[in-house]
């Protein structure tokens, strides 16, 4: 794990195409934004896994949910 220390305006790039940069910080809150090609899929993780959760359910089903 790569950890990283930034302040408000700088970015954080991974690979050539996609970068993370630090909007705000209010106490132990981070605010950031990605920016990423539209065929990259971007969620909280929390989403992501509800999402992988939801391709395993419908896999097991024979279903496609793309």
């Amino acid at each position: 794990m790569l950890v990283l220390s930034r302040t408000i305006g700088e970015l954080i790039s991974i690979g050539d195409d996609i970068s993370v940069r630090v909007l705000s910080v209010s106490g132990s809150t981070v605010r950031f934004g990605v920016e990423a090609p539209r065929h990259v899929d971007v969620h909280r993780f929390e989403i992501y896994e509800k999402i992988q959760k939801k391709k395993a359910r419908a896999a097991r089903k024979g279903c496609s949910i793309e």
